[in-house]
């Protein structure tokens, strides 16, 4: 009789423990699928809404089905969308030239020191987006401790200035999406395995060319992460442009901020961002395909 009992109970119990392990990676992703699902997927959508609706502020906004706001926002800043990815393109090649060596000598020359020397890449950006920008002004101004000196010294025009130019937004937005593409590259060149980098060597290959042909090509999942993680938001940054730019390098950030906040019209603002985001996709697809997504797969 206990027997029979024991039998039931294990019958029971399987069904349960099966059903228990299909539902477990469910239960788990449950919490993630909320976040997003209340921060990301509802705010798409109200914004695909409104980027469809015609009104004003003061007698309220109307679902209309109205498609023309995007030609219409194309047709009117196709030159700060463009210049966006332009600045966001240069921002991210100087990025990455200037952040592989680093992540290079920290990853294959730090030693036990590795951990000080990424504390100290990250240390400055532990102050605020804007205070750093901010600095960076103060760094460019046409008094500033650079040109000034260099104006003193009557090495330079006194009519040189930097300020309210493409270089200055440049320089602003490489500077402050620097780790954005080091801790990616740090990250994928100390996963290469030294035992491979030491048979190149032994096969006699130079210095030049295990970088080129062993560190370089292993490094690609890096290169791709810090490519992504910095030309998406140096796209839709308007920070820099706004505070080291002029008129003439305003980006399609600063234009969605002001059709927000100061003209209120919010149809063209839903509207301007879906055509940034959608170009984006588009690009990052592009690009993810022509590099190849094995790899990138693999390494997250």
């Amino acid at each position: 009789m206990e027997g029979r009992v024991g039998a039931r109970v294990q019958l029971v119990g399987k069904p349960r423990a099966r059903l228990g392990k299909r539902l477990a990676p469910y239960l788990l992703t449950l919490p993630g699928g909320l976040w997003l699902a209340i921060f990301f997927v509802i705010p798409i959508v109200f914004m695909l809404s409104m980027s469809l609706q015609t009104g004003n502020i003061e007698e309220g906004f109307r679902f209309t089905w109205h498609f023309s706001t995007y030609w219409e926002v194309l047709r009117q800043y196709h030159t700060q969308l463009a210049r966006s990815f332009t600045f966001g393109s240069i921002a991210t090649g100087i990025t990455l030239v200037v952040s592989y060596p680093l992540a290079y000598w920290i990853a294959f020359r730090g030693g036990r020191h590795k951990t000080t020397f990424l504390f100290m890449l990250l240390l400055p950006f532990f102050v605020s987006f804007v205070i750093r920008t901010l600095a960076w002004q103060f760094i460019l101004a046409d008094d500033g401790i650079v040109l000034g000196t260099l104006k003193n010294l009557h090495l330079i025009p006194q009519s040189y200035h930097v300020l309210a130019t493409s270089v200055a937004v440049v320089s602003g937005i490489a500077y402050n999406y620097l780790p954005f593409m080091a801790l990616p590259l740090y990250v994928s060149l100390e996963k290469i395995d030294r035992s491979v980098v030491e048979a190149a060597r032994d096969l006699y290959a130079s210095n030049s060319q295990v970088l080129a042909r062993v560190i370089f090509p292993l490094s690609i999942p890096g290169v791709f992460a810090g490519v992504l993680l910095t030309f998406v938001p140096a796209v839709g940054d308007y920070v820099n442009a706004s505070i080291l730019g002029g008129t003439r390098t305003t980006m399609i950030g600063n234009i969605i901020q002001q059709e927000y906040l100061t003209n209120l019209h919010y149809p063209r603002a839903a509207a301007l961002s879906f055509v940034l985001m959608t170009v984006l996709l588009i690009g990052i697809f592009a690009y993810a395909r022509a590099l190849g997504t094995r790899s990138i797969e693999e390494y997250i």
